[in-house]
Order: C-alpha cells, then sequence, then structure tokens
C-alpha cells in the first residue's frame, strides 16, 4: 500500500497543554511517521466561548491509514486525554483535526477534507506555513482570523 502525506492541527488549552500535544503526537506515531512538527504557537480561543489561550502545532505525516482510520486514531487520542465535548468550540485537553489527506477532497458525514474552516484560522495556517509555506499563500494568512504567537519548539 502507498503512503499519504497528510496534515494534522493539534491543539489544547487545559491542564498541561504541552504535555497532552506531546502525549499526541506519541501516540500517533505508532501509526503514522511523523514527517515534521510546526513551530508551538500560542493562540486566542476563537468561536465565542470565553476560555484560556490554546497551545496548537501541526504535524506532517506520511500514512497507510485510510481517511475514516486515520480520524479514528485521532479522535482515540482526544479520548486517550480525556477530552469532554460539552461545548461546541469549548475548552479541551486535546483537539486533533485532519487538515489535508494528500490531494484529497472528502466529504462525508464523519469526515471533511479539506477541513472546512482551517483557511479562516490563523491557528492553523500559521503552524502549517511553517511545515508547507507552498500550502498557505501569504493573503490568506494575512487575512485569517485569530491571533497567534510562535513561542517556540515542542
Amino acid at each position: 500500500m502507498s503512503t499519504v502525506r497528510a496534515f494534522l492541527s493539534l491543539g489544547s488549552n487545559l491542564g498541561d497543554r504541552q504535555h497532552y500535544l506531546r502525549e499526541a503526537i506519541s501516540q500517533l506515531s505508532h501509526d503514522v511517521t511523523v514527517l515534521g512538527i510546526s513551530r508551538l504557537y500560542e493562540t486566542a480561543p476563537v468561536g465565542g466561548v470565553v476560555q484560556d489561550d490554546f497551545l496548537n502545532v501541526v504535524i506532517e505525516i506520511d500514512t497507510e491509514l485510510s481517511p475514516l482510520a486515520l480520524l479514528d486514531r485521532c479522535q482515540k487520542a482526544e479520548v486517550d486525554a480525556n477530552r469532554v465535548r460539552l461545548v461546541r468550540f469549548g475548552p479541551r485537553t486535546l483537539d486533533v483535526d485532519i487538515l489535508l489527506y494528500g490531494d484529497s477532497a472528502i466529504d462525508e458525514e464523519r469526515l471533511t477534507v479539506p477541513h472546512p474552516r482551517m483557511f479562516e484560522r490563523k491557528f492553523v495556517l500559521a503552524p502549517l506555513a511553517d511545515l508547507a509555506p507552498e500550502l498557505v499563500p501569504e493573503e490568506l494568512l494575512l487575512a485569517a482570523e485569530g491571533d497567534v504567537v510562535a513561542i517556540g519548539m515542542l
């Protein structure tokens, strides 16, 4: 089976945020090859829910998993981080989203790729641009919503 280049966005704004991000990457690396990890960004929340700032990274991976199998692995990492889904766009220990899966366009009940809001969110585009600047035109990054600050490496 051939591998597919994909990008995942990871975020956390509860508890030991860096720990949750590191653990998720470690878990995912059992099923995918991690090719790169963006800089670590501290970002203001988007979506109107009052909450603490997030830490965000994007990882570039090679995977033989199907899109839905990859989604299942991402959701398992969230469950393992004790993520609780009480409020949409609310605080969370871990959020893992599939941004891109090769050149695929997927529109299914459980999964939409490219991620439907990725080009609106600076907390996704800034770390994605670290790994794949060819995928993030400067005008999109400048127009995206949110405040982000690069704070180093994870």
